[in-house]
């Protein structure tokens, strides 16, 4: 890369080169894989080593956690759905997830578990498409009765129950919102996991794996790292906030992703490599197409990546970016939010409206860009309990947008 077919510089892909290599010449960031793709090319970087003291070289094929920048891949399992009917837009859920039937409500976000009213209206396959079914990890509740009770009860990230057990502890829980009034992060992305495992008969990982990872080449990208794979899996990191030490939060050998897990957890669940998922978003800024064989129909690409939410349901994402950039650093800020992923509806830096993608918590970051036929992808095992990693992200974006020039 880095020529006229491609559009992107030969001196702007040196300065990502440059700006790669210094974040992990400092010592903050042991290692990554960052991956360009424009006009049929892809550009890789491949620094640093594996661990924070050393050893095996990051590769082209490391495998990395790749947490919430699962939601935009897993989304797709519903999607084939859509497409064929077996699910719709406004089914209402509870044929398939009998344990969210007669929702209770809280009268207030922060109040007492049993102060509630009854929910308007049931809930909706469209209400966990677009994450505003009434429940999720509300960053701006913390503390409060309902987000104390969701942690005590394991329905957290990376949940460790089986799907049914899973299902009954939520169905215990009133919902936060009235169903449809507001966006939530995160538990929507688990719940439709459980629907698409109830709806199809299979696992969710089977159908995903035959209906979208294996349609799309996508062989290193799964629920688990395989004992054949798992030297190419590196620590995932969660450094100190005041010191910065490197503690280890999930190790390869004996870590959580070397054994399948009991909950198959579409919203940060999945494994996967730099060009799998460039597989993935190229399909996606190709309407749905990949190698001649069609995945998702192009209206099922272009509901997941258009805005779906009004501002109203859209005051709780904009609270989070805005309100609590001191979790994610400054990472999330892009306006809307369409199925499993973020959409850019405002232009606050570099990337122009219509990009699409999300950020993980380990330290990942996937978007594509219709308007440049874009596809970036970059890969670190530091998670965001520090602002290294995030500010490794901007300046990929930063340095990649720089380089096009055509």
């Amino acid at each position: 890369m880095g020529n006229s077919d491609s559009g992107l510089s030969a001196s702007g892909l040196r300065r990502l080169h440059d700006v790669l290599t210094r974040h992990v010449e400092s010592g903050k960031i042991p290692g990554l894989v960052a991956l360009v793709g424009r006009c049929g090319q892809t550009h890789v970087e491949a620094l640093g080593t594996m661990r924070h003291d050393g050893g095996a070289p990051m590769r082209r094929d490391t495998i990395f956690r790749m947490a919430s920048t699962s939601k935009p891949v897993t989304i797709a399992a519903a999607m084939v759905l859509l497409d064929e009917c077996r699910l719709r837009l406004d089914d209402l859920v509870e044929p398939w997830l009998p344990e969210l039937a007669d929702r209770r409500v809280l009268k207030r976000v922060d109040g007492p578990l049993d102060d509630t009213v009854p929910a308007r209206r049931p809930i909706t396959v469209r209400d966990l498409l677009t994450s505003t079914f009434g429940i999720g990890m509300d960053l701006t509740s913390l503390g409060t009765p309902i987000m104390d009770a969701i942690f005590e009860q394991g329905l957290t990230p990376n949940p460790m129950l089986e799907p049914d057990e899973w299902m009954r502890r939520l169905g215990a829980l009133p919902l936060m919102d009235q169903p449809g009034e507001r966006w939530q992060y995160h538990t929507s992305s688990d719940l439709l996991g459980v629907l698409v495992a109830r709806v199809t008969g299979q696992s969710f990982a089977t159908f995903l794996r035959e209906r979208v990872l294996d349609p799309l080449g996508m062989t290193d990208t799964a629920f688990h790292v395989p004992a054949d794979k798992i030297d190419r899996l590196p620590p995932s990191y969660v450094p100190d906030p005041q010191t910065g030490e490197f503690n280890v939060w999930d190790d390869a050998k004996e870590g959580r992703w070397s054994r399948p897990p009991v909950f198959q957890d579409g919203g940060g669940g999945l494994v996967s490599t730099a060009d799998d998922y460039h597989a993935y978003f190229r399909m996606l800024l190709t309407g749905g197409m990949h190698d001649g064989e069609r995945i998702l129909s192009r209206p099922a690409v272009e509901l997941m990546t258009t805005n779906s939410l009004t501002p109203e349901q859209n005051a709780a994402r904009t609270a989070m970016a805005r309100d609590n950039v001191h979790v994610g650093f400054g990472q999330g800020q892009h306006g809307g939010w369409g199925f499993g992923m973020a959409v850019r509806t405002y232009r606050g830096d570099y990337a122009p409206i219509g990009q699409f993608g999300w950020d993980g918590g380990t330290g990942t970051a996937v978007y594509a860009d219709p308007d440049n036929q874009l596809v970036g992808i970059l890969l670190t095992q530091v998670g965001m309990s520090t602002p290294d990693s995030a500010r490794l992200i901007h300046d990929f974006w930063t340095t990649l947008y720089q380089a096009i020039d055509d």
